[in-house]
């Protein structure tokens, strides 16, 4: 197959129609097989997929030291298309908790540099503050990935979960790529405030989160166990009565899907870049396959057509306000300046 573009914005970088999202090879997921992580990476390069995203907390550092093994490993070729985009700022106490947030121009600085070793590139990217400090004024974060810039060590601007107000004071700071948020059928929250700002600013989003962890996969089951480190155990949309409500509205999807002549998770996929197509391809998906096989039927996404009818059935069959229980635990949404 031949890899459809889209650009980062108006000023941002070429990147495939579809990105990986690498956390789950490292943490959150339960246990991940390094080898087919790798083999997964490797075979994303190959089928012409340039967007590889991570974050420096990830396991600590250990996702950025996958990639930055997969990348060595791979063909000279592959190794010159791929395109890192790294989220910083989260901190961590050796037990796994998260402890806060650090946007200081020092700490940027200090992640970057780090992120630089791990991976063993001599750039990023893209590079991006996960959560909104509270404590530091965007334009003190932004302005330090900006000098990042101009000392070669980073190439673009990126944004993370947060609001339009937060968009605004950035982009008149420097230029923005695109915002990294949560995006899919049943997470629809940037339709009416955030994206109509990315949009006027030409700030691509690059959606992740759009088989809603693995919930509208068509994969998932209500008698699935899932282990204490699986960030799922305690996601509120994963719970009791709302797993069961989420899970029933997969299944009517599962009914179009089998229409269309592809899986749930296609057309969950093929949904999220319908509506980048409607203005001018300014959403790129992150897939989250941790397999060759995910991968494999992630990808075919690309080859669903669907037609305006299709996207009102969809629609229709998963309204945008459908899905049960909050993305996040209460903790975790309320560093969320995206849902201010």
């Amino acid at each position: 197959m031949t890899m459809r573009t889209r650009t980062l914005g108006t000023t941002g970088p070429q990147v495939s129609a579809l990105g990986l999202g690498c956390m789950g090879m490292s943490a959150l997921y339960g246990e991940a097989d390094r080898a087919e992580s790798i083999a997964t990476i490797h075979a994303a390069l190959d089928a012409g997929v340039t967007l590889l995203d991570t974050g420096d907390f990830y396991a600590m550092g250990h996702n950025e030291m996958l990639i930055g093994e997969a990348l060595r490993t791979a063909s000279a070729t592959r190794r010159e298309q791929a395109l890192v985009s790294v989220k910083f700022g989260a901190l961590r106490s050796p037990d796994g908790q998260w402890i806060g947030y650090d946007g200081r121009p020092a700490a940027v600085k200090n992640f970057a540099s780090y992120s630089l070793q791990r991976l063993g590139v001599d750039h990023l990217d893209v590079y991006r503050i996960a959560r909104l400090d509270p404590d530091v004024p965007i334009e003190e974060t932004v302005g330090a990935i900006a000098e990042l810039i101009q000392q070669g060590y980073v190439r673009h601007v990126g944004l993370s979960e947060v609001g339009a107000e937060t968009i605004r004071r950035a982009a008149a700071t420097a230029p923005v790529a695109d915002l990294q948020i949560e995006y899919s059928l049943i997470s629809r929250g940037i339709e009416e405030r955030i994206l109509p700002v990315t949009r006027e600013l030409g700030i691509s989003v690059t959606a992740y989160g759009v088989l809603s962890r693995g919930l509208i996969s068509g994969h998932f089951t209500r008698d699935r166990q899932l282990s204490a480190t699986d960030f799922r155990a305690h996601s509120p949309r994963f719970q009791g009565d709302n797993l069961r409500h989420n899970l029933n509205l997969v299944e009517e999807l599962r009914k179009i899907a089998e229409r269309k002549g592809a899986s749930v998770a296609q057309i969950a996929i093929a949904w999220v870049l319908a509506q980048g197509a409607r203005h001018g391809d300014d959403i790129v998906p992150l897939i989250g396959a941790r397999s060759r096989d995910r991968l494999t039927e992630s990808l075919g996404a690309l080859d669903v057509v669907l037609e305006e009818a299709d996207l009102t059935e969809i629609e229709q069959t998963v309204p945008a306000d459908a899905a049960a229980g909050d993305r996040y635990a209460p903790a975790a949404m309320a560093h969320l300046d995206s849902e201010r």
